[in-house]
């Protein structure tokens, strides 16, 4: 699973370039052109990386950016700020603010890429690693083979996706519905039932008797690939 990035930015011409390129590296891009979607988009669903214009409709990225800051489930979302404004009083306050980084426009497309992967390499090291380790579970994305204790794993290409997605991320509970637009994409409307089905089918694949099994279930929440045998054995 790739890194996804929500792209804010109100320039048409610019949106279609990056989103364009970001998608040629690999990642997948969500963008939006106001401040306010942002906010709510956001809320919906959580990206691995901002790309924030500073000059908005709605609502400014500096004020975004704040908002980031401020709520405990994106306190530590990265996040780079793209700006016309290359005065020093307003880079300082944009990385007072809580930006990461700080680009300015007119920019190099290859030096914001290398500024992206950067900054997810130094917080999010795993939405670049080939091969995922966790205790004698290991998942290899270039060739979708998957391990456990010297055993072979064969899975489908859901369940595939499914722990990929979880062991990114060990210790965050993620609800179905966080699930389904992770794992399945926005535009595919099915029950959040299946995600128990599959979750079912992943754990009987992965597990034998006697091994600890790695995805927790989280009543009234969702699923997580459990922290502890991640640290313990990892």
């Amino acid at each position: 699973m790739n890194a996804r990035i929500l792209l804010v930015e109100d320039e048409e011409s610019l949106t279609t370039l990056l989103r364009y390129n970001l998608e040629a590296e690999g990642f997948e891009v969500d963008c939006v052109a106001r401040g306010d979607e942002a906010e709510l988009r956001l809320r919906e669903h959580l990206p691995d990386l901002v790309l924030l214009d500073w000059m908005l409709p709605g609502l400014s990225g500096i004020e975004v950016c704040r908002r980031i800051r401020a709520r405990a489930e994106t306190h530590t979302l990265p996040v780079i700020m793209l700006t016309a404004r290359g005065e020093e009083g307003d880079r300082v306050r944009g990385l007072s603010t809580g930006a990461d980084d700080y680009i300015t426009k007119p920019f190099s497309v290859p030096e914001l890429l290398a500024r992206v992967r950067a900054l997810l390499r130094r917080t999010k090291p795993s939405h670049l690693a080939n091969v995922l380790i966790a205790g004698d579970l290991e998942l290899d994305r270039a060739s979708h083979r998957i391990r456990r204790a010297n055993r072979e794993i064969h899975l489908g290409p859901t369940e595939f996706k499914l722990l990929e997605f979880l062991m990114r991320s060990p210790g965050r509970v993620y609800s179905r519905e966080q699930l389904l637009d992770g794992v399945w994409g926005h535009d595919v409307y099915i029950d959040e039932r299946t995600v128990d089905v599959h979750v079912g089918r992943l754990r009987k694949a992965i597990n034998r008797p006697k091994q600890n099994d790695p995805i927790r279930t989280v009543r009234g929440s969702g699923y997580s690939f459990d922290e502890m045998f991640y640290q313990a054995t990892g």
